[in-house]
């Protein structure tokens, strides 16, 4: 510490470049301060630093981090506090540019792992990554600025926010009894034979489309008596609510009554929930993929002739490829893939569907003779995906009754809560025309070999970003991902991009099969964390992905090479 306030010194009032040579480790009362890499300019993207501890300085009980979904838990809170603390202490400090910048990841309602905030398992170990804008004036440091930055405000941050003793130990139990309580129910769910379960009580609207805190005095969740469960917690208490069941779930009801809320919070159920959210018990198996029609993606050599056969063009659907997808094939390419990802459970909504994929009702059947209509509808397939896949859709429709007749469970929404109108929409189905038999599906297999590409493999330095939600790009390829709706925070894009430098540069070899490139990059990743998909110095804006966004990233890469 001694040592960095003398070079504070040392470099003040001189060329921006002399903050160089800051690079280093300094040991702190209670921490190490790193400070890996600093700006060219003042205007250039802030510092990056990190804090460091040990087991023994920062005092956290060793049961709260030994697991991973503690740990998980467990860092989300605290990067909660620094996120606050330290944004009090942004721009104090005074210059121009980015100067007094003080900024650390902001998690948002769903709980992730984040590169920002890690502990080890084993020795407790803790790394905090934030970025400092170091201030200048012009071009001439402010030595004196950065200073009260890293020798005032970082310590004090630290003191409050990573230090046991300075923590409420009440609500830090309150998060990690919930992270057990999470836990607990994604492990009973495939033992209750449930894909999903929506907790008594829950809070599902959110306040508006880009704010997604709950809605204030919003109707509670209450389940139907029909398909209500009673599910175990720790500690020998249970919790009551909506079990959704494997097989096929039609999910009804009126405009505004909330049946498109259920199922946003059924699709953001495979993540956890932080306290007061709302959604905290709303757990969905986590394989679980919410599928739409996509205009215009990319299809790179894959069978959807399970859905689109026989096309005018004599074109093979067995190997299909587009650079220019329909709403109907999308949907075909985006349900095969599902699948072929590991995804056991199928969301669905009527609204955001090719309505010819979905569904063909018996006068356009009598009109269109099925042979001159290349589209075997989903509708007459969901049963088959369940029977011969073991693949479950809960399914929101408010248009078409056809659906009543292969459903297993149906739930009507009124005024967002669910009634159980099984039994009284299977007999009004009675006499109404079921799907046509189906010839068995495909035993899907993905063997597609993935190609380097030179472009990149090549480069020098290729650079790598994630835009919002919406999109990634490596070098000046991007993929759009803003139709892969589980994709929820920004930083999950910045690990998909990285994710997609390191298949290029690694793992796409000309010998391997698509799925064991992928494959062996994620169980690195699961293994290694994010050291995994950086290449070099891990940043602090990282967010864990699942195996499936990892896979609907790839396979909507344009640049993306296939023997």
């Amino acid at each position: 510490m001694k040592r960095l306030e003398q070079l504070l010194y040392d470099t003040d009032h001189k060329s921006y470049p002399a903050y160089k040579s800051l690079a280093g480790s300094y040991q702190f009362p209670g921490f190490t301060l790193s400070i890996d890499h600093v700006q060219g300019d003042p205007f250039a993207a802030p510092s990056a630093l990190s804090v460091h501890m040990s087991a023994a300085q920062h005092g956290i009980p060793k049961e709260y981090y030994e697991s991973s979904h503690r740990r998980i838990m467990l860092s989300d809170y605290l990067l909660r506090g620094v996120y606050r603390i330290l944004g009090s202490y942004s721009h104090r400090a005074k210059g121009s540019g980015k100067s007094g910048t003080l900024s650390v990841s902001c998690p948002h309602q769903e709980v992730l792992e984040r590169s920002a905030l890690g502990i080890d398992p084993v020795s407790g170990a803790l790394i905090l990554r934030f970025s400092a804008g170091f201030p200048a004036a012009g071009r001439t440091t402010l030595s004196m600025e950065l200073k009260k930055m890293l020798m005032e405000y970082v310590p004090a941050c630290v003191k409050q926010t990573l230090v046991y003793s300075s923590l409420s130990a009440a609500e830090l139990t309150k998060w990690i009894g919930l992270a057990d309580d999470q836990k607990a129910l994604r492990d009973r769910l495939s033992e209750a034979g449930l894909v999903a379960f929506v907790a008594d009580g829950s809070v599902l609207p959110r306040a508006s489309g880009v704010d997604d805190r709950p809605l204030k005095d919003a109707v509670r969740f209450e389940s139907p008596a029909e398909g209500r469960v009673s599910l175990p917690l720790p500690g020998g208490r249970s919790i009551s609510g909506l079990g959704i069941k494997k097989g096929i779930t039609l999910i009804v009801g009126g405009g505004y009554h909330g049946k498109s809320t259920l199922l946003k919070a059924l699709e953001r159920g495979v993540y956890d929930h932080i306290p007061g959210d709302g959604r905290e018990y709303v757990i969905t198996e986590d394989t679980a993929m919410k599928l739409r029609s996509e205009d215009g993606r990319s299809v790179k050599q894959l069978d959807i002739s399970a859905f689109i056969q026989n096309l005018p063009n004599g074109r093979d659907t067995k190997c299909f490829s587009t650079e220019d997808a329909s709403g109907s094939t999308s949907q075909a390419a985006n349900t095969v893939e599902a699948v072929l990802s590991g995804s056991r459970t199928l969301l669905i909504d009527e609204d955001t569907s090719a309505t010819n994929f979905m569904v063909r009702d018996a006068l356009m059947q009598s009109v269109i003779h099925p042979e001159q209509e290349p589209i075997i509808p989903f509708i007459g397939r969901m049963r088959q995906l369940f029977a011969e896949h073991e693949v479950s859709t809960i399914l929101v429709a408010g248009s078409s009754g056809a659906f009543f007749s292969v459903a297993d469970h149906i739930l009507q929404m009124k005024v967002y809560r669910p009634l159980d109108i099984t039994e009284t929409a299977k007999k009004a189905a009675v006499g109404e025309t079921a799907p046509a038999e189906c010839a068995a599906l495909p035993l899907w297999k993905d063997t597609r070999i993935p190609l380097p590409n030179r472009e990149i493999t090549e480069a020098k330095k290729v650079k790598v970003r994630g835009s919002g939600t919406d999109s990634v790009s490596v070098g000046h390829e991007s993929v759009e991902l803003r139709f892969v709706e589980q994709v929820v925070d920004n930083e999950q894009t910045n690990l998909l991009a990285s994710m997609l430098r390191m298949l290029e540069e690694r793992y796409f070899n000309g010998r391997d099969s698509l799925p064991c490139c992928v494959d062996a990059l994620y169980k690195a990743f699961l293994k290694n964390g994010f050291s995994a998909a950086a290449a070099g110095r891990i940043p602090g804006n990282l967010a864990f992905v699942r195996r499936q966004e990892l896979m609907a990233m790839v396979n909507r890469y344009r640049a993306l090479r296939l023997k």
